[in-house]
């Protein structure tokens, strides 16, 4: 029998449009088990302007509590559970068990990265960009604020803040929707078009590249394999990449591990004999 070795070497750079597929990106979540004005632990309450958002649940249990067009509604979290929501709905992950770790899986790999998410800060901070930018600003973690519940450090305290700051504003937004219904939720969405709209041109551009490209890419080759032809088969590779360096990050929810996709290689082709 034969055995593929891995990585041989440092690979081979991967090559142009052979992103992640559905040019998604895939991150693990351990969410914060720190205690919030309301008793409960967890992330931040945030929502996304442009992008999808899937959770497998790898470990604990949790709660998701949402804001969307339907109001408010609660989601138990368990190991094996699989949820995913639109743009635009108001997300807050409750850590019930203290060891909540989540798969995540984002539509539009780069747009999250670079501010596709809002967090519900009070109306006065998302009215001024200044002051928003100010208030979701966590400086790089340390290799010694490593544990996923740290407390000391300036990223922790910062990203703490961040969640206390976005937890106040969701707390009375939610006590709005429950009140009066989905239609308190405009003002949220308004500000947060406003907030996001000069980094529109760079989304695009990610798009254009990411998953725009994968999908002329399919279409082309439905094209050829209706024709009964099939040139894109014979140039199949396989691809790896490996964790992002340094500390996990502070997220929005809890600290990140992440995957260097762009840093991404082929494997290459040698292959191990094995008795």
């Amino acid at each position: 029998m034969t055995e593929h070795d891995g990585l041989a070497g440092p690979g081979a750079p991967l090559a142009t449009g052979a992103s992640f597929p559905g040019a998604t990106a895939v991150s693990r979540l351990r969410v914060y088990d720190w205690e919030a004005a309301d008793g409960k632990r967890g992330g931040s309450p945030h929502l996304h302007t442009a992008s999808a958002e899937g959770y497998v649940v790898l470990a604990g249990q949790g709660r998701l509590e949402t804001l969307s067009s339907r109001g408010y509604a609660e989601t138990e979290l368990a190991s094996g559970t699989l949820l995913w929501f639109t743009p635009g709905t108001v997300h807050r992950l409750v850590n019930v068990s203290g060891d909540l770790e989540i798969l995540v899986v984002m539509q539009n790999a780069g747009l999250p990265e670079v501010g596709d998410a809002v967090l519900t800060f009070p109306p006065e901070v998302l009215a001024d960009p200044q002051r928003y930018a100010q208030a979701v600003a966590v400086p790089p973690a340390e290799e010694a604020e490593a544990p996923a519940d740290a407390t000391e450090g300036r990223a922790a305290r910062a990203a703490r803040q961040r969640r206390d700051l976005a937890v106040e504003g969701y707390l009375a937004l939610r006590d709005r929707v429950l009140a009066h219904g989905p239609q308190e939720l405009a003002p949220l969405h308004e500000a947060a078009a406003q907030l996001v709209a000069p980094k529109v041109a760079q989304w695009r551009e990610k798009w254009l590249r990411g998953a725009r490209e994968q999908a002329r890419r399919t279409g082309a080759h439905l094209d050829d394999l209706a024709s009964g032809t099939a040139p894109h088969l014979a140039e199949a590779t396989v691809h790896t990449a490996a964790p992002a360096a340094g500390a996990p990050r502070y997220g929005m929810c809890g600290r990140l591990g992440v995957w260097d996709l762009d840093g991404a290689h082929l494997v290459q082709g040698s292959v191990t004999h094995v008795l």
